[in-house]
């Protein structure tokens, strides 16, 4: 909104700040921490009146993590709030990139919801069908990769060679929608402890927020030898913003957590950031950037195949943060671990710009 009224007025003055991606970076950011740290007390205090008992917490889990009955969930939409009001206070709004990848997030989010109220309110952990979420989460990403389709190509790029991609044609639809519904899931898993999916969540958007201004920009991606995607750098406003609510919601998720994020924020989150990479075409980068994502899903995968083969498991409880917990690690070292291992995946991600 501030960026046509500022297109409006010419950029004379203090408005030419506003043209600036990098500018806009930093104050959707801001905005974003400030609106959620702003809401969050009384928003909180509302799902605690609202829930009563909270989100149901598995008895078949880590005995610890019985302490935590009563928390209330869904504080996702304090993400959420925060996001779009900065995106819409600070995005080009006429770009349809960032219109695609809010649309996946808020999408997300609704089915993510429904799927938490039906929890609450029916005091169990077992939820919407998820044959019914999978339907409509591939409705969302086949609608959004439709239109993020439109701007860019079907090519799928390879990272660590320049200008080497895979003409996928029409079945890029499929692989752009199976990736942003599979981490949308991956996220959804990873978060099980207090602080455990939304830092490697901040981590892979400020990486993506870099990567989608890069990729923006003609002469940078010429250098570097990505695929160039005009109008991408927005997408590193919507990152900022990603980055913003989920540190304000970090302040309260903190251990011990005064709410959980709950899939109605897990399943956004993922969404978004697997709609980026696809806008940014990145998207096996993605794979790299929230590796961490990927191997607590891989954990749930091995650990059904094998048990349903065998009759035993090979990890403790999955997912994979529950098996080190199971192995005596307190609920911080394994989360303040794990954020360790998604910087250096992040650093790893970042070096396919350059190592081509």
């Amino acid at each position: 909104m501030l960026y046509l009224l500022a297109e409006y007025l010419g950029f004379e003055g203090i408005w030419n700040l506003v043209r600036y991606q990098t500018f806009r970076f930093g104050a959707a950011l801001i905005t974003a921490l400030f609106i959620g740290l702003l809401i969050g007390p009384r928003f909180i205090s509302l799902l605690r009146v609202r829930q009563g008992k909270g989100q149901p917490i598995r008895s078949d889990g880590p005995q610890s993590h019985q302490a935590k009955v009563g928390t209330p969930t869904m504080g996702g939409l304090m993400i959420l709030i925060a996001l779009t009001l900065s995106l819409l206070l600070w995005m080009d709004l006429r770009n349809p990139l960032v219109w695609a990848c809010l649309a996946v997030t808020a999408g997300f989010g609704l089915i993510g919801f429904l799927d938490d109220y039906d929890k609450v309110t029916k005091n169990s952990h077992r939820g919407v069908s998820g044959k019914v979420r999978l339907l409509l989460e591939f409705a969302v990403a086949g609608v959004a990769s439709y239109i993020i389709v439109g701007q860019i190509s079907t090519d799928l790029y390879v990272p660590f060679f320049s200008d080497v991609s895979i003409p996928l044609g029409p079945f890029y639809y499929v692989f752009a929608a199976t990736l942003i519904v599979g981490f949308g899931n991956a996220v959804n898993l990873t978060d099980g402890l207090d602080g455990l999916a939304i830092m490697p969540v901040i981590i892979a958007a400020g990486t993506f927020a870099l990567i989608a201004y890069l990729v923006g920009r003609v002469d940078y991606s010429e250098y570097l030898g990505i695929p160039h995607v005009p109008g991408a750098g927005e997408l590193a406003i919507f990152c900022a913003a990603i980055v913003g609510g989920g540190l304000a919601f970090l302040w309260f998720n903190a251990p011990p957590a005064a709410v959980f994020m709950g899939d109605t924020g897990s399943l956004a989150l993922g969404g978004a950031l697997g709609a980026v990479a696809v806008a940014a075409h990145h998207e096996i980068v993605l794979l790299i950037v929230g590796g961490l994502f990927v191997v607590e899903t891989a954990s749930v995968i091995i650990q059904v195949f094998w048990f349903k083969r065998t009759g035993k498991r090979i990890f403790r409880m999955a997912p994979i943060h529950h098996h080190f917990e199971q192995l005596g690690w307190s609920e911080s070292k394994v989360v303040i671990r794990f954020w360790i291992i998604a910087i250096v995946l992040a650093m790893a991600g970042l070096s396919t710009l350059k190592l081509r």
